[in-house]
């Protein structure tokens, strides 16, 4: 019995289906996306050059300090602006109210700065309530009343 030897033909593999089916999954992909917006706008902004050493402005408001004293399970047991302390269950809307009487009618809103200084061990939600109480608020007509834009932090102290 002979055996007749043919040569191996090489199988051609049909690329175009596999193309289509990529750009199809491509089409899917861009047509579904949806681009979600930030959560929370804070306006941050870089420096352009370091500051200039001069004369501070008399108008100008001091950096208030804002201290948040955790409790040991990390909780906010104490909160003080430079030296009031603000405790008790509206202890937000006090010093809500206080950063407002402080910055006033709104002609010193953009030199008002607040720098958080927060206990190691205290809860992130706090912190957030602190930077609710001093940015601002949505007043009834729903158009947001902004206070303080400058937050900045204070290096944590472990403890």
């Amino acid at each position: 019995m002979k055996i007749k030897k043919t040569e191996a033909s090489k199988i051609a593999i049909d690329m175009t289906p596999m193309i289509d089916i990529v750009f199809q999954l491509l089409t899917f992909f861009t047509m579904t996306l949806r681009v979600s917006t930030p959560e929370g706008d804070f306006n941050i902004k870089m420096p352009l050059a370091a500051p200039r050493a001069g004369t501070p402005d008399p108008d100008a408001l001091p950096p208030m300090k804002l201290r948040l004293v955790a409790a040991s399970n990390g909780d906010c047991a104490d909160i003080i602006l430079n030296a009031r302390s603000f405790s008790g269950a509206n202890r937000w809307k006090e010093l809500h109210s206080h950063i407002a009487s402080i910055v006033g009618d709104g002609s010193q809103k953009a030199d008002a700065e607040v720098e958080i200084d927060a206990d190691y061990n205290l809860r992130y939600e706090n912190v957030i309530e602190a930077i609710t109480a001093v940015s601002g608020s949505v007043d009834a007509n729903g158009q947001v009343v902004k206070l303080v834009e400058k937050i900045k932090f204070a290096p944590p102290k472990a403890g």
